[in-house]
C-alpha cells in the first residue's frame, strides 16, 4: 500500500507539474493577446454619430452598431436578475471562470463530440466581445479564460456587468440592452415591462434564433424559460411571473426613427465631418448639434411637399403604376405580396382596384384592408398629355380607374384617402437667420430616400429675375435712384461676348416705354435690366457682385447676366439675399453649431460672423478685412468675428423698399395673404419656365424656394394655357413656410437710415413733382441724389390755381428744410 501511495504521489506531482507546464505553455502562447491593465480600464464602446436640431430633436444616426451606453446605476433590477438567471447565476461568486460550468461543457464535448453551450461566464463573454474574435478554437478559449481572470482582478463586478449590458450583440444592429430596448420596443429600458425585459434578456444566447420579430414562437419559449428561472431563484414572485408569462409578444422593428425628417441635412453634416474624422466618425460617439429649428424644419417639409403635390395634380394624372387583371380574383396573400413590391413614401399606401362603380371604387390596401374610394378622391385626375396640356375632367370613376390598376393613395383628413402619383417635379427650400447665416431649415428635394441629390447645395440652376435685385443694387450704389428712368423699348445688342445679335424681350412681349426702376423691378421688366447693365458696364458690376458672395468667375461676362443666366445654387442665392435682409452685411451660411464627444467635451464650436450694427472696431485683422477682428459693444470687448458691411445702408434700404413693392403690386402679390408689411422678395422664372424661384425676407429671416425638373424640362402650362412661373410654383410653398416662421412675431423691418429723405415725384418722368400735380407720388432718395426742384413757372402749371401754386411753394420750402 505504501508503495502504491508513493507511486500515486509521484504521479500526482508529475501531473501537477505537467498541468502547470501545459498551462504556462498555453499562457506563453497567448500572453500577447491578453490586454494590459490600462487597456482593460480604457475600454471604449463603438457609439454611432448622432445629429440633432438646435432644440435637441434627433435628425439622424450613422454607424453600423446602434448603441446607447448606460451606467450600472441605470440598469433596472429586473434586467440584472434576468441576465443572471439566463447567463450566469453564480456571477457574483466566481472569480471570472465557473469551474463546474466548464467541467460540464468539457464532459458534453467528450461524450457528444459537440459543444453544447454553458461554461462561459458573463466575464468570459465580455472578454470575448471586447478583445477576441468568435473563432471556435481551444487557443481562443484559453485566452478568454486568462482575460476573464485578469478582468476580475482589475475591475469590479458592477463594472464588468456594465460592460456586458452595453456591449453584447442583440440582433437588428443593436449592441447593448438600451439600444435593443429602442429597436424592439421603441422606448427606454426603464419603461419596459417584466415580460419585455425577459424577452431581450434571452437574446444573447442566439440573437437570430430567439429574435421576437423573426422567430416569435421560439422567443416566447426562451422568455418564459427565463421567467421560470427567475421565479425558482426567488428573483420575482409568483404573481409577477404569472402576469409576465401571459403577456403577448409585442416586439416590433422600430429601427432608427428620427424625431424630425431631415435626411438632406443629416447627410450634409455627415459628409462635412467625414473629411475630418474619416471612419472614426461612425464609432466614436460624437454628437452634433445643428442650427436647425425643429418647428421650422417641419414647416419646410410640409411646404415643399404640398407645393410639389399641388403642381403635380394640376398637370394631370399619368395613370396607374401597372394594371394586373390577374390580381383582382387572386388570394389575399398574393395581392398583398404584389402591393408590397411598390416603393413606399411617407405614409402613402399601395392599393389594388378591385371594382368600380360610377362614382366609387373598391380597393385593396397593402395591409389587406378593403376600402371604398370616393369620387372626391379622384375627380382631380384629368388625363396627363404633356406638361403643357391635360385632357378633359373625368366624369365617372371608369374614366380614371379600372379593375386591376395598382395605384398609390395618400392620406387625407376629409376623404380618408386620395388618389396619388409619384411626382416628377422637384422643389427645394432653404431658410437662414440673416444676422449670422445660421440655416434654420433646409429641404433638398421631394423625397430624400428616393433621391439623395441635394438641390440646395449640389444643383446649379439659373435664377432668372430672382437675380435682378443684385443688378439694381449695383445701379443704386452707382448713383441711380428708384425714380431713374430707363426706356423699355425694343433693342438689339451686338455683344462681343455673345455668339449672335441679341434681342431681349419682356415676358409676354409687351413694352412699357420710359419706366422708373421701382416699377421695372416689381414688374420684372427684362429690357430695363438689360439696358441698365449695359449702362453700368459688365466688369464693374461683376466686381460689385462679390459683395454678395458671388464669384465673378462663375458669372457670365455678358449682358445676359442682367436676366439671371448664371448657374447658382439656392444656397448662394439665399446668402446673397441675406445681405438685403440684415442691413447690408455679408454673412456665411452654416449648419453645424457644435460637436461634442462621448464624454460631453466640445470638439468644435461655431463662431459665425455676426451682424453687430453697434460695434466699434478696436483692432483690424488685416487691411483686406477691415470689419473683422476685435470689437467693442455694449457687453464689452468681444473677440467673435463681426460681419463686414458690404452694402451702403441707404442703398440697402431702398432696394428693400423696392422689393416690398414686388409683393404689394408686382409678381409676388400672392404673398399679401400673409398680411405682413415687413416682407420683401422677388420671383424668378427662366426661359421656357425651366426654373421657378421665389426669394423673400424681412429684417431677420430670408427664405429661398426653387422648383423645376432635374433634367431642366419646362414646367409647362395648366388650366387654359396659363404658364407656370415663380409666382405659381415656388411662391406658394414660400408663403406656407413663412406663415409658420413669422407667426406670432411683430413686424421686423430692415432698418431705415435717418439720412434718407422722401420727396414727391412725377411718376412718369421720375423728376421732382410740380406744385399742384395731382398724380404726384412719394419716393425715397439718398440726400445727395434727390432730383432738383423744377421751375414753378413751368407751363405745366397753366391749369393750376394761384392758391395751389402758393401751397406748393410752401411745401417746397418745407421739404428744403429736410436737407
Amino acid at each position: 500500500m505504501a508503495k502504491v501511495l508513493k507511486i500515486l504521489f509521484f504521479l500526482g506531482v508529475l501531473g501537477a507539474i505537467s498541468a502547470a507546464g501545459i498551462t504556462y505553455a498555453i499562457y506563453y502562447n497567448v500572453k500577447d493577446r491578453i490586454p494590459t491593465v490600462e487597456e482593460l480600464k480604457d475600454i471604449e464602446l463603438r457609439i454611432p454619430l448622432r445629429i440633432y436640431t438646435a432644440d435637441n430633436q434627433l435628425i439622424g444616426e450613422f454607424g453600423e452598431q446602434r448603441r446607447s451606453p448606460i451606467n450600472y446605476a441605470d440598469i433596472p433590477a429586473n434586467l440584472e436578475h434576468a441576465i443572471l438567471a439566463a447567463e450566469d447565476t453564480n456571477f457574483y461568486h466566481h472569480p471570472g471562470v465557473d469551474i463546474l460550468g466548464l467541467g460540464r461543457a468539457v464532459v458534453q464535448l467528450i461524450t457528444t463530440g459537440q459543444k453544447q453551450g454553458g461554461g462561459s461566464t458573463i466575464t468570459m463573454q465580455v472578454a470575448r466581445n471586447y478583445f477576441l474574435s468568435f473563432e471556435q478554437t481551444f487557443t481562443r478559449k484559453f485566452t478568454e479564460i486568462f482575460i476573464a481572470l485578469k478582468m476580475e482582478r482589475e475591475l469590479t463586478k458592477h463594472e464588468i456587468l456594465e460592460l456586458y449590458v452595453n456591449k453584447i450583440y442583440l440582433g437588428k444592429r443593436a449592441y447593448g440592452f438600451e439600444a435593443a430596448s429602442q429597436v424592439y420596443y421603441g422606448k427606454s429600458l426603464s419603461e419596459l415591462t417584466l415580460a419585455q425585459i425577459a424577452m431581450i434578456a434571452g437574446l444573447p444566447k442566439a440573437p437570430s434564433r430567439y429574435n421576437p420579430i423573426v422567430n416569435p414562437s421560439r422567443a416566447l419559449i426562451r422568455r418564459n424559460w427565463i421567467l421560470q428561472r427567475m421565479l425558482s431563484l426567488g428573483m420575482i414572485n409568483k404573481q409577477a411571473y404569472e402576469a409576465a408569462v401571459e403577456s403577448p409578444v409585442t416586439a416590433e422593428n422600430h429601427g432608427v426613427t428620427p424625431d424630425i425628417e431631415a435626411g438632406y441635412i443629416a447627410e450634409m453634416v455627415r459628409s462635412e465631418l467625414y473629411t475630418t474624422f474619416g471612419n472614426d466618425l461612425y464609432n466614436n460617439g460624437m454628437t452634433v448639434y445643428t442650427t436647425i429649428d425643429s418647428g421650422r424644419q417641419k414647416a419646410a417639409n410640409e411646404a415643399v411637399y404640398n407645393g410639389v403635390i399641388s403642381y403635380d395634380m394640376r398637370h394631370g394624372y399619368r395613370g396607374s403604376i401597372e394594371t394586373r387583371i390577374d390580381l383582382v380574383d387572386a388570394p389575399l396573400e398574393e395581392q398583398q405580396a404584389a402591393l408590397e413590391e411598390v416603393s413606399r413614401f411617407k405614409d402613402w399606401q399601395a392599393a389594388l382596384v378591385i371594382a368600380t362603380e360610377e362614382k366609387t371604387a373598391d380597393v385593396r390596401m397593402v395591409n389587406g384592408e378593403r376600402v371604398s374610394l370616393s369620387w372626391e378622391a379622384v375627380k382631380w385626375a384629368k388625363p396627363y398629355i404633356d406638361t403643357d396640356s391635360q385632357g378633359p375632367a373625368p366624369q365617372t370613376m371608369a374614366d380614371v380607374l379600372v379593375p386591376g390598376d395598382v395605384i398609390r393613395l395618400r392620406p387625407d383628413d376629409s376623404q380618408g384617402w386620395l388618389l396619388a402619383q409619384k411626382p416628377d417635379v422637384q422643389s427645394a427650400l432653404i431658410s437662414l437667420n440673416s444676422k449670422n447665416g445660421a440655416i434654420q431649415s433646409l429641404v433638398g428635394g421631394f423625397n430624400f430616400y428616393e433621391n439623395k441629390f441635394n438641390r440646395i447645395t449640389q444643383s446649379k440652376r439659373q435664377p432668372g429675375s430672382n437675380f435682378k435685385p443684385f443688378i439694381y443694387s449695383s445701379a443704386l450704389a452707382r448713383g441711380y435712384t428708384a425714380a431713374s428712368i430707363i426706356n423699355d423699348a425694343p433693342v438689339v445688342f451686338n455683344d462681343t461676348n455673345l455668339a449672335t445679335a441679341w434681342r431681349p424681350t419682356n415676358d409676354g412681349g409687351k413694352f412699357y416705354g420710359p419706366t422708373r426702376l421701382r416699377q421695372a423691378l416689381y414688374r420684372s421688366q427684362n429690357i430695363v435690366s438689360v439696358r441698365l447693365l449695359d449702362e453700368l458696364g459688365i466688369r464693374p458690376t461683376l466686381n460689385f457682385l462679390k459683395r454678395f458672395g458671388f464669384d465673378p468667375d462663375e458669372l457670365p461676362h455678358n449682358l445676359s447676366l442682367s436676366l439671371g443666366s448664371a448657374n447658382l445654387s439656392p444656397l448662394q442665392i439665399a446668402a446673397g439675399y441675406a445681405v438685403f435682409s440684415n442691413g447690408g452685411y455679408q454673412v456665411q451660411p452654416y449648419l453645424i453649431d457644435r460637436v461634442v464627444d462621448r464624454d460631453g467635451q466640445t470638439l468644435f464650436q461655431a463662431t459665425p460672423v455676426t451682424v453687430c450694427e453697434t460695434c466699434t472696431l478696436l483692432e483690424r485683422s488685416s487691411e483686406d478685412e477691415p470689419q473683422m477682428g476685435l470689437f467693442n459693444n455694449a457687453d464689452g470687448i468681444n473677440s467673435l468675428p463681426v460681419a463686414p458691411q458690404v452694402l451702403d445702408p441707404e442703398v440697402n434700404y431702398i432696394i428693400y423698399d423696392m422689393m416690398r413693392d414686388v409683393i404689394k403690386y408686382g409678381t409676388g402679390r400672392r404673398a399679401l395673404v400673409l398680411k405682413r408689411d415687413d416682407i420683401a422678395g422677388k420671383t424668378g422664372t427662366t426661359n421656357d419656365g425651366r426654373d421657378a424661384w421665389f426669394s423673400g425676407f424681412n429684417g431677420h429671416i430670408v427664405t429661398s424656394v426653387w422648383s423645376g425638373f432635374d433634367n431642366s424640362s419646362p414646367l409647362g402650362h395648366y388650366s387654359g394655357g396659363r404658364s407656370e412661373w415663380g409666382g405659381s410654383v415656388s411662391l406658394p410653398p414660400w408663403i406656407e413656410y413663412m406663415r409658420y416662421a413669422l407667426q406670432d412675431t411683430p413686424p421686423d423691418y430692415v432698418a431705415k437710415p435717418s439720412s434718407l429723405v422722401t420727396v414727391r415725384i412725377d411718376p412718369k418722368t421720375g423728376e421732382r413733382a410740380l406744385p399742384g400735380q395731382n398724380n404726384a407720388i412719394f419716393e425715397i432718395f439718398r440726400k445727395d441724389h434727390v432730383p432738383p426742384k423744377r421751375d414753378l413757372n413751368s407751363p405745366a402749371l397753366d391749369n393750376s390755381t394761384a392758391s395751389e401754386v402758393q401751397e406748393e411753394k410752401q411745401e417746397s420750402s418745407a421739404l428744403e428744410n429736410l436737407f
